[in-house]
């Protein structure tokens, strides 16, 4: 039997995202998002109700979500579920949490700081993991005119 787990999201970030690096180096970013549904029952009565669901991030996606969005924000994900599952230490029943892992993501507005730089850059990342450098950019050559060409169609 074939199996498919992808999940789409519009909402808005309830809180700052949360970056932390691994031992590694590898980056995770945690954010709350909150999802909106307006209706109307059979009296015409609007209702409304709010889905809060978590969702992971990783690598240079995990640095670009913290980095650029806030509390608020609204942000469109793509990701898949997945189950986490532990034994509670106090307790010690089995809990369980459905979290969205995700894969991409668009921004939904152009807000920001105004100017398009992010507020504040992200945490520097350990000093155990050597950060990439930039090679110096080469000037880039004008384009020479374009050829006009005969191409019957």
């Amino acid at each position: 039997m074939a199996s498919f787990n992808r999940v789409i999201l519009a909402g808005n970030l309830t809180r700052d995202p949360e970056l932390r690096y691994t031992s590694k180096g590898l980056a995770i970013s945690k954010l709350g998002l909150a999802i909106n549904r307006t209706w109307k029952n059979e009296a015409g009565e609007t209702k409304e109700e709010v889905t809060f669901v978590d969702v992971d991030s990783f690598g240079r996606q995990a640095e670009v979500v913290a980095q650029y969005f806030k509390k608020g924000r609204p942000i469109l994900i793509e990701g898949r579920l997945r189950l986490d599952q532990w034994d509670d230490k106090q307790t010690g029943q089995k809990q369980s949490k459905l979290k969205v892992v995700l894969e991409s993501f668009s921004f939904l507005d152009s807000k920001g700081s105004g100017d398009g730089v992010p507020s504040e850059p992200p945490p520097a990342r350990p000093a155990a993991v050597p950060a990439a450098t930039a090679a110096p950019e080469a000037p880039v050559p004008e384009a020479a005119p374009p050829e006009e060409d005969d191409v019957p169609f």
